[in-house]
């Protein structure tokens, strides 16, 4: 079966997709900050490297799959870090693997992204254009002067889609398949700490989606491992909103 390296395997999302393509039988190499096969800080340069280095040492030099869930809320330590694990620690290490990526027969990268980076459609932030232009230093600088975590946050993930799609378009005829899965609001510790948080905690309890309820984990999973099997073989350039209807209602005049 396919080796597959997921960043943020220690818990939440990218714990059920380890869960799930285990179950499948796949090979997986969980990267995170502890508890995992590598371990490793993507809030880093020399932290992504290693990752990368230590995922190609452990596949032999070939990865099958890449599944981006490492990310950080509005409760992270800074805004300048939730930048740098959001963006960077998922744009520099997807571009870290591509060469063993590009040796699968078959390969497929699953990037998550949030329902909160269509906050950004109507005027993107000065964030984006400074991530987009993997000015790291610059970005981090900003996103600590405004000192609005829940700005840099749907930056970070406006700009990571974007870079996705346009990767998408610029190396499709690679064969490296790229989709982005979107989520609402999950229960994840992630975002409990959002719901006790003294700033947002209010706002998100009350953010619910038109379904009724948050999802789980394991439903996000359930679009991740689909999007990494054969079965998803002409999706490419895609973002899949897996919100219980969050973006429908907030963007219901939109398409």
């Amino acid at each position: 079966m396919s080796i597959i390296t997921v960043t943020g395997s220690a818990s939440g999302i990218g714990a059920a997709v380890c869960e799930q393509l285990k179950e499948q039988g796949h090979t997986v190499i969980g990267i995170d900050r502890q508890k995992a096969d590598v371990v490793a800080d993507l809030s880093t340069a020399q932290g992504r490297k290693a990752a990368a280095d230590q995922a190609i040492k452990s596949s032999n030099g070939k990865l099958d799959g890449l599944v981006c869930c490492a990310g950080l809320g509005v409760t992270a330590p800074s805004s300048s870090l939730l930048v740098s694990v959001n963006y960077f620690g998922t744009t520099e290490l997807i571009g870290l693997l591509q060469s063993a990526l590009s040796k699968s027969e078959s390969p497929a990268i699953t990037v998550i992204g949030s329902v909160a980076a269509t906050q950004q459609v109507a005027k993107p932030h000065n964030l984006v254009e400074l991530m987009l232009n993997n000015d790291e230093s610059a970005a981090r600088e900003l996103a600590d002067e405004l000192g609005q975590p829940h700005v840099a946050y749907s930056s970070s993930k406006y700009a990571l889609t974007l870079h996705c799609r346009r990767l998408a378009v610029k190396h499709g005829s690679n064969g490296i398949r790229l989709n982005v899965v979107a989520p609402g609001a999950v229960e994840t510790p992630l975002h409990e700490a959002s719901k006790n948080d003294p700033r947002f905690g209010e706002a998100v309890r009350n953010f619910i989606a038109p379904i009724g309820r948050n999802g789980q984990p394991s439903e996000i999973a359930d679009a991740v491992t689909f999007l990494q099997s054969p079965k998803a073989s002409f999706i490419h350039g895609s973002v899949i909103y897996v919100d219980g209807g969050m973006d429908a209602m907030m963007r219901k005049g939109n398409m």
